[in-house]
């Protein structure tokens, strides 16, 4: 009767979660993670196996290896044959394995990234140093399983006579695992289990002694022994991996920087992509050619630079932008005890010492009990010859085989194993057998005996052979270390003389806070009023610039916006350009006070800043340095008093430069003291008190003077008059200072702005609150004393309440420090 289907009553999580266990452990156990033993991942020990199986061995002809591929696939590896010939493939890559265990001839690819030719074109072995992998495979060292048709056995791991595992490094990734496991020096670990070996307690210290670090087929200088350290511990670390290059003279003053050795797992024609985009994007300036010189002597990347390029300023660009370094984090995981694990260095080392101590002791039975058959057999052909006459009586008269081993058992005392050797030999054998010989192999397989049974029974001749067998793969496999390591990880720093080509342009900022900066030529074919700008608004800066140098830019609201010039968009003079607000995230009302150009971002000298309330202060030009997030946020230069506070002026003066600070207020007070009287403060501070002021009384402006600084002032009424500083006494800071206009009876007389009067200096522009902006011509205008009224020149019925007075927006190429307000 036909067995029911039970239906069970199952949650999802609950069967999602038993389903996807079992297939994490078989992805991770059968496919992804290497064993600590023989390093090897179940496609690659097949491999190996089904090849040395085959006699597909190095001291042989090569193979098809379609062939190699199909009986991998058909008896031990039931999946794609695309997967089992890339795994080939990549095991015979000497760009990938330190040390390759198949040989391949044709087309394996190639560090560009090409694929290998079709399995049907290439012909594939097992590399010599693959055979110690698969040495005493034969002698029971071993456990085996049936394979997936329970046709065959196949080895559960390789005796792995080399410690593949960090030789050959490996990398994989499965359910909720991963391994990123580097390659090393043969050497350097055979010496580091020699030493291990004799020394159980051996601290990572001293096994860093012996393992510097890994060892790349690709070479390169690996950066950062800290890293190393921490994944030799825990396995787990970073390093830094940098490509190998020498720099060379070229005629006419040029360099050529030859890249010798890339980072490991780093494409080449990728990374030659990479730099000759920054050359044709411009991204570095120096950068005149980039090829790929590489043949079949070896790797050569050649990096040609232009006249007096900085050299160690564009590699150190190519080492952050390209793949010319690359970092590299271990994640040594690999299948220790039927489960993954994160290993160090001395746990690897221990493992791979216990699992050879196993392999040499299972080989040592197995020869122990070959020889002990042997010397069995040999001891009955001895006997056997010393009554030969009689042995051969005895045979003849039996009447078959059987009857003649069994005649011989109960005659002569033979065994059955040496009754069945003798009845076995060959007549002519009989009569050539020298007893001598049998003697001889006798007392050599008597000795053997005795060795293979002290190798058992002492655990310190055992790890002796072990000893032996590991300095005899050292010397056949030795090799020189390719790859360098430095203690420390390189800090690079980029020079902007790299970065940015040096470029002169026309820079400019506008009262309501566009900028832009436009090429030479755009400004030169183009009226200087036709500037993009809106009528309303006008400049505060315009000057030729280098793209290398930066701009700090002042708000009213006490907020500085840098920006290097190679930053601002390059634009057509008659453009607008970008508004502050864009770039800075600050408020679209506030107004540009002024703008320096610098450099550099050496300067040491102080700003000095004046607000409408009355408060002072120096910053250093350190202090307002720009901070990582200077792209979408303005820094605060000044902390104004309350929300109706607002800077009126901000100067720049070098370290050494002495100077008076002149302050005017709207109901006409003028005070001049000495600079060294205002206090350094921070960029959050208000500062000090500069002038005292009367309850309805505001600072209009605040200008850097000397004893022959001409001024020029205007009033809220129209007026226009210039006076000479000396005119006003030098006194303190925080006092009411002297008039500089005279009160009028019938209605208040203000002052609304004044400035000093540059040298170069013919007009000064009066804007009113009407947005209109009224010329004086300077020459026409005579000194005024102190007190006087000034004479009429704008009229504010037509043309507004002048709120402002400022130099001419007149471009400069001198190399002075300019602010425009």
């Amino acid at each position: 009767m036909a067995k029911e289907a039970e239906i069970k009553n199952l949650s999802l999580a609950s069967v999602m979660d038993e389903r996807f266990s079992r297939y994490s452990k078989a992805i991770i156990q059968e496919r992804a993670l290497p064993d600590v033993r023989d390093g090897l991942k179940p496609v690659q020990r097949r491999i190996l196996y089904s090849m040395n199986k085959d006699g597909n061995t190095y001291d042989k002809g090569f193979r098809k290896s379609a062939k190699s591929v199909g009986n991998v696939m058909g008896n031990f590896h039931p999946h794609g044959d695309s997967s089992i010939y890339d795994a080939m493939v990549r095991m015979s890559q000497s760009w990938k394995l330190r040390e390759p265990l198949i040989d391949m001839h044709g087309n394996n690819g190639s560090m560009d990234g090409d694929p290998p030719a079709a399995m049907r074109y290439t012909e594939a072995r097992i590399s010599k140093i693959a055979g110690e992998m698969l040495r005493d495979i034969d002698k029971g060292t071993v456990d085996w399983v049936l394979n997936f048709d329970d046709t065959e056995y196949e080895p559960t791991v390789l005796p792995a006579r080399l410690p593949n595992l960090l030789i050959n490094g490996a990398t994989g990734i499965s359910a909720g695992y991963a391994t990123e496991i580097p390659p090393h020096n043969l050497g350097e670990v055979i010496d580091a289990l020699l030493y291990l070996q004799g020394h159980a307690d051996a601290t990572l210290d001293d096994l860093m002694k012996f393992v510097q670090g890994p060892d790349f087929p690709t070479g390169g200088i690996i950066q950062g022994i800290d890293g190393i350290k921490q994944a030799y511990k825990d396995g787990h670390g970073k390093i830094m991996i940098r490509s190998r290059s020498t720099i060379e003279d070229l005629r006419g003053g040029k360099k050529l920087v030859k890249v010798t050795e890339i980072p490991y797992e780093v494409n080449k024609s990728q990374l030659v992509k990479q730099i000759d985009e920054i050359r044709i994007n411009k991204k570095v300036d120096g950068i005149a050619e980039v090829r790929d010189d590489s043949d079949r002597t070896g790797l050569m990347i050649s990096i040609e630079l232009k006249r007096d390029a900085e050299v160690k300023g564009i590699l150190n660009y190519l080492y952050k932008n390209t793949d010319l370094q690359v970092s590299y984090n271990f994640n040594v995981v690999a299948i220790k005890d039927m489960r993954p694990q994160r290993l160090g260095l001395k746990d690897i080392l221990a493992t791979y010492l216990d699992y050879q101590r196993s392999v040499i002791t299972k080989r040592t039975k197995f020869d122990l009990d070959k020889a002990q058959e042997r010397q069995h057999i040999v001891e009955g052909l001895i006997k056997a010859l010393s009554i030969l006459d009689e042995v051969i009586s005895t045979i003849r008269s039996s009447s078959n085989r059987k009857d003649a081993r069994d005649n011989l058992m109960s005659e002569y005392d033979f065994t059955e194993k040496q009754a069945d050797a003798i009845v076995a030999l060959q007549l002519y054998r009989l009569t050539n057998t020298d007893v001598t010989k049998l003697k001889k192999e006798n007392a050599d397989l008597a000795a053997k005996i005795a060795e293979f049974k002290s190798i058992l029974a002492n655990p310190e001749e055992l790890d002796h052979v072990l000893a032996d067998e590991l300095r005899d793969l050292e010397e056949e496999y030795r090799s020189p270390r390719r790859s360098t390591i430095e203690a420390e990880i390189e800090n690079i720093k980029i020079s902007k003389k790299v970065v940015v080509p040096d470029e002169q342009v026309m820079v400019m900022v506008s009262r309501d806070g566009y900028l832009k900066r436009s090429s030479i030529r755009s400004y030169k074919a183009s009226e200087l009023t036709d500037n993009g700008l809106k009528d309303e608004d006008r400049p505060v800066f315009i000057k030729q610039l280098s793209t290398r140098d930066s701009l700090f830019i002042f708000t009213d609201a006490g907020n500085l916006v840098y920006r290097p010039v190679f930053e601002l968009d390059d634009v057509k003079w008659k453009d607008t350009g970008d508004h502050i607000s864009q770039l800075s995230g600050i408020d679209s009302n506030e107004k540009v006070l002024a703008s320096f150009a610098f450099p550099n971002l050496k300067e040491q000298g102080n700003f000095v800043i004046t607000t409408k309330s009355g408060h002072i202060k120096q910053t250093e030009f350190e202090k307002l340095l720009p901070g990582r997030t200077y792209k979408s946020r303005a820094t605060v230069y000044e902390k104004l008093k309350d929300e109706l506070d607002s800077v009126v002026d901000v100067e720049y003066i070098p370290n050494g430069d002495a100077s008076d600070i002149l302050i005017m207020t709207e109901q006409g007070l003028a005070l001049r003291y000495s600079l060294s009287e205002v206090s350094v403060n921070g960029a959050r501070t208000t500062g000090a008190k500069a002038i005292s002021l009367s309850k309805d009384d505001v600072v209009v402006n605040a200008q850097l003077v000397n004893e022959n600084s001409p001024l020029a002032l205007v009033f809220q009424n129209g007026n226009f008059k210039k006076i000479k500083t000396n005119e006003i006494p030098v006194t303190s800071r925080a006092r009411k200072g002297v008039k500089v206009l005279r009160d009028l009876k019938t209605r208040k007389n203000l002052l609304a702005n004044f400035v000093r009067i540059n040298p170069d200096d013919q007009i000064l522009t009066i804007y009113t609150d009407r947005l209109n902006g009224h010329d004086v011509i300077l020459e026409e205008h005579g000194f005024s004393n102190r007190t006087s009224n000034g004479n009429p020149e704008v009229d504010v019925k037509i043309d507004g309440v002048p709120v402002s007075i400022n130099h001419q927006p007149v471009a400069t190429e001198s190399d002075e420090i300019t602010s425009l307000v």
